[in-house]
């Protein structure tokens, strides 16, 4: 992870980033009061998908034709979008969507655990062991420690979300491994256009034919989820990883949750208890750890400078 200062253009880019994926998590909760979340899912990536090749061959570019590179594609939107977005869809029946986004924040501590198991070149040191059971921590206080104690549709909804950011951390590690070198916008397209091959037949046999006559605030949601939070968002996701590197892009999960909370909140009256926002205290200071920048706080005194 890089510690380099965040270009100014970077972080305009990531409060963007924060706000269009806050707002999906209110923009799923809102799909879910019309349709199924398996339904909600295929909306959400079939659009995206749609408009992402639209601009691929605006901009010159070339639909791929090699199946290896396809069946990234469908690994990709499996680990990224088919099974993250189904749970944390179907959690949402059950939980808030604050509540979801704090819980989305555990992506982060995942993704370093699978890439020390991985990759040589990001090992597990001791900082970060720290920084990833400080995390966890949180995760833990947020769900409450007695939550496993009885299988009741609340936990097991937010043990889904928890499940749902283990393949996002997969999906991080696959891309690293067999997207690299795939310009972005094509891996985005191609990635989500494998999640829809894989939703269209799921979602039609267990929710039956795709709904498309929705209700004003359905539709309206769905194009959010959609166009905005899955589109927009990827197009903007590659753009900061490649401006200010993966360590800084992290620092989105910390700007999550106070959006979806607000949101949550004001538009459908949503309320945490206080040991959720205890346990995003503990998550951000596992990030912060993790991404080095409370170093910065423990700079050593110039032994210069005490004299007179």
């Amino acid at each position: 992870m890089t510690n380099a200062p965040i270009p100014l253009a970077a972080w305009r880019d990531l409060t963007l980033l924060a706000l269009l994926w806050g707002g999906s998590f209110l923009a799923v909760a809102t799909a879910l009061d019309e349709i199924g979340p398996l339904s909600s899912v295929t909306h959400r990536v079939l659009w995206a998908a749609l408009l992402l090749w639209a601009v691929v061959l605006a901009k010159g570019g070339r639909i791929p034709t090699a199946p290896r590179l396809w069946g990234a594609f469908f690994v990709m939107g499996a680990l990224n979008n088919v099974i993250p977005f189904s749970l944390m869809a179907w959690g949402q029946l059950s939980i808030e969507s604050g509540l979801t986004s704090i819980l989305n924040a555990a992506t982060a501590l995942w993704g370093v655990l699978i890439a020390a198991l991985i990759f040589a070149d990001e090992r597990l040191t001791r900082h970060r062991l720290i920084g990833v059971l400080t995390g966890f921590a949180g995760v833990v206080l947020t769900i409450g420690p007695g939550a496993l104690a009885g299988f009741d549709p609340r936990s097991a909804a937010q043990l889904a979300v928890l499940a749902g950011t283990l393949s996002y951390a997969c999906a991080g590690a696959w891309a690293r491994a067999r997207l690299r070198d795939v310009p972005p916008l094509t891996a985005a397209a191609g990635m989500l256009t494998g999640s829809t091959l894989i939703m269209l037949p799921l979602a039609h046999l267990t929710e039956g034919p795709l709904p498309l006559d929705l209700a004003p605030a359905t539709r309206a949601a769905v194009a959010y989820a959609a166009l905005a939070s899955t589109a927009l968002a990827y197009l903007l996701y590659y753009r900061i990883l490649a401006a200010a590197g993966a360590g800084n892009l992290l620092l989105v999960t910390l700007m999550i949750p106070p959006i979806a909370i607000l949101l949550g909140a004001a538009v459908r009256g949503e309320s945490l208890p206080a040991q959720a926002y205890l346990g995003l205290a503990l998550i951000a200071a596992g990030l912060l750890i993790l991404d080095g920048r409370m170093k910065k706080f423990r700079r050593p005194i110039d032994p210069e400078a005490r004299r007179p």
